[in-house]
């Protein structure tokens, strides 16, 4: 197996702060902040025991790629990426909330409908669907962003009545999520891809409300193939799928889903393995081109030195 990434633990000349979250480690420097994707890989908010290898570069080069291609339908935080695991940008200051949009009744919201609830975040759910089938339009069912645990469903009306954001900021965050969500959609089908669900964060820097985070990466978002959509919905069959779903599935498969009490099940070698491969080919399905695998050989090394580089 490669080396991996598991955390990183640098010193930078002027850093102000430092944040570890599920898959990333940040660090601030005053007005400006890189971000280190790491090999942690996250399903049900909680932190698998292995890192994948390649998965950091995966999602930070599909991220980078994909705020680079939006920059001009929604701002972002992004300056530049340094190293293939790292994005320098602005210090935006973020929303507590996960701007969620779903077109598709998949993964979470599949599952409280299929435990009966009918609305989701406020939002009438119609009966009678099926797993994976399409909403008539996209709904958008944010979430609270929790430092640990696991984030909540909540409501438009609960964010605005809490004053979490204000109405006139959420219903930016409404407008730029459409948008992101749309081209995205575009962007995907041009690829034999559906875009089924994603999140998108933001935060404001200047007084100005950015996109922040990750853009359409396997982590974020949910693709299924078009090809053969139709004809396994028709046969009640699982959907072909690049997405991190395939990880929740497995660890329901083996009797975990982040439940008090369950216990992780053990990431084998061959595990390991195929998650990696289907984060490479989500890459390469989504980028158009050929996965470079980075040498990892040195690879906080060759992350501090190329940080420092640009300092």
């Amino acid at each position: 197996m490669s080396q991996t990434i598991s955390e990183t633990n640098f010193q930078f000349p002027g850093q102000t702060d430092f944040y570890r979250g599920k898959v990333r480690d940040v660090y601030y420097l005053s007005n400006k902040l890189f971000m280190v994707t790491t090999d942690r890989i996250s399903a049900f908010d909680i932190i698998l025991p292995e890192p994948i290898p390649y998965k950091g570069q995966v999602l930070n080069q599909i991220a980078f790629e994909f705020l680079t291609t939006t920059s001009e339908l929604v701002p972002n935080w992004v300056i530049d990426a340094p190293d293939p695991n790292v994005m320098a940008g602005f210090h935006c200051r973020p929303y507590p909330i996960e701007m969620v949009i779903r077109g598709y009744l998949a993964g979470h919201a599949w599952r409280e409908y299929q435990a009966g609830k009918r609305t989701l975040c406020g939002i009438p759910l119609p009966e009678g669907l099926r797993e994976n089938d399409p909403f008539p339009d996209p709904i958008i069912t944010p979430a609270t962003k929790a430092p640990e645990g696991h984030d909540e469903d909540i409501s438009r009306g609960e964010i605005i009545r809490q004053n979490i954001v204000s109405e006139e900021e959420y219903e930016q965050l409404e407008v730029y999520t459409r948008q992101l969500f749309d081209s995205g959609s575009r962007y995907a089908q041009d690829r034999g891809l559906i875009l089924v669900d994603t999140k998108y964060e933001f935060g404001t820097f200047e007084g100005k409300i950015h996109l922040i985070d990750e853009v359409h990466t396997p982590d974020s978002s949910r693709y299924f193939y078009t090809d053969g959509y139709e004809e396994r919905q028709e046969k009640g069959e699982p959907q072909k799928q690049l997405s991190k779903e395939f990880v929740r599935q497995w660890l329901i498969s083996e009797g975990f889903q982040g439940k008090e009490g369950q216990k992780m099940p053990k990431m084998t070698d061959e595990v390991i393995e195929s998650i990696s491969n289907r984060y490479i080919e989500l890459y390469e399905k989504l980028v158009s081109r050929k996965f470079v695998r980075n040498e990892t050989g040195n690879i906080l090394q060759r992350i501090e030195k190329n940080i420092m580089n640009t300092l």
